[in-house]
């Protein structure tokens, strides 16, 4: 299980790229995910579930995504710690 925020960083990362077909080095958490890389409500909607199934949380649709980072914050901010 992911703990640390780096790790989950680094999960979002590789799931976003693997759910759009984007290389991992061009998604910075600062990176808009609309206006530097195009993707439309239907590409995040994809990204949200994906999210929502390797994290198992829920994203709901109010939440504010804007960027890489918005993404990687919600699901830390919602990711059960796990005890070492």
């Amino acid at each position: 299980m992911i703990t640390t925020y780096s790790a989950i960083e680094q999960e979002v990362i590789r799931i976003i790229s693997r759910t759009k077909k984007v290389k991992p080095n061009r998604l910075h958490t600062d990176v808009s995910l609309e206006q530097k890389l195009g993707f439309d409500t239907l590409d995040l909607v994809d990204i949200i579930l994906a999210l929502e199934k390797s994290f198992k949380i829920e994203i709901p649709d109010e939440v504010p995504i804007n960027t890489v980072g918005d993404f990687v914050t919600y699901v830390a901010d919602h990711t059960e710690p796990v005890a070492a």
